[in-house]
């Protein structure tokens, strides 16, 4: 299983808990991003990719190309978390004005707080899907000045360090963990700046689709190794691996809670 960094820690416990019910159930799981995985899933290096982004069109004329069938399950639904550091005075944000900070056009904190000082910003390799699902959903192109980081631990760490600092990470990865929350602070995000500001961390909110920044994350599988990892999908699906999903920071919404 290779893929989304945003599902790799989450995919590591999933695993543990399976093989010991299973100790006969291998596993072998490595982040690396959605990109990654997929491309490792058309290459025969993987018999699940883990993805944080829909296949685009080109992926799936490739896998078409090479006559590879997959299936795709959805596993859980992510929202993607904006941090800063924990003493910007700056709690929300509307999704205009934070399309101009990660495009470069907003380039001072003063623009849009008190804090007076220039706005760094913490992003992702293009190769992740969480980069291409905030530039999609922002409709820009990001900053050149945006530093381009391998995770999520590298995004956090890099804006506990930064008092001028921007990111973004999926929720689940920080939800879980408050030593890795300390000394950022999450936005709420306001869809427009008439509108109320929502938590990622706000469960009836990602339940009724509401928060901005929410997806779904997949999972897709070679149609050949099926029967091979059904029963680990399915544990995913039972009420043990449910629990370990939403004790993770994510979400699972009605239509994933069935065996497949």
């Amino acid at each position: 299983m290779k893929g989304s960094d945003t599902e790799v820690n989450l995919a590591v416990n999933l695993a543990e808990k399976f093989t010991k019910l299973d100790p006969t159930f291998s596993i072998a799981i490595s982040g690396g991003g959605s990109g990654l995985g997929i491309t490792s899933l058309m290459n025969g290096q993987a018999d699940i990719a883990n993805s944080s982004r829909p296949l685009s069109q080109e992926e799936v004329q490739q896998f078409k190309d090479k006559k590879i069938d997959i299936k795709t399950v959805v596993f859980a639904e992510d929202a993607t978390a904006f941090i800063v550091h924990k003493d910007l005075p700056l709690d929300s944000i509307d999704v205009e004005t934070l399309a101009k900070i990660m495009d470069g056009s907003i380039r001072n904190w003063s623009e849009v707080s008190k804090h007076d000082a220039p706005i760094n910003i913490y992003g992702r390799q293009s190769s992740s899907g969480t980069h291409s699902f905030v530039k999609k959903k922002l409709k820009i192109e990001f900053a050149n000045t945006a530093k381009e980081m391998t995770g999520n631990a590298q995004i956090i760490e890099g804006v506990k360090a930064d008092r001028t600092g921007i990111g973004y990470v999926g929720a689940g990865y920080v939800a879980p963990e408050p030593k890795e929350s300390q000394g950022i602070k999450i936005l709420k995000i306001k869809k427009d700046k008439q509108s109320e500001s929502i938590s990622p961390m706000d469960q009836d909110a990602i339940n009724n689709g509401v928060y901005y920044f929410q997806r779904p994350l997949y999972q897709f599988i070679l149609a050949k190794s099926w029967d091979k990892v059904r029963p680990f999908i399915n544990f995913e699906r039972s009420p043990n691996g449910r629990v370990l999903i939403e004790d993770h920071g994510y979400y699972i919404l009605e239509n994933q809670k069935n065996e497949i």
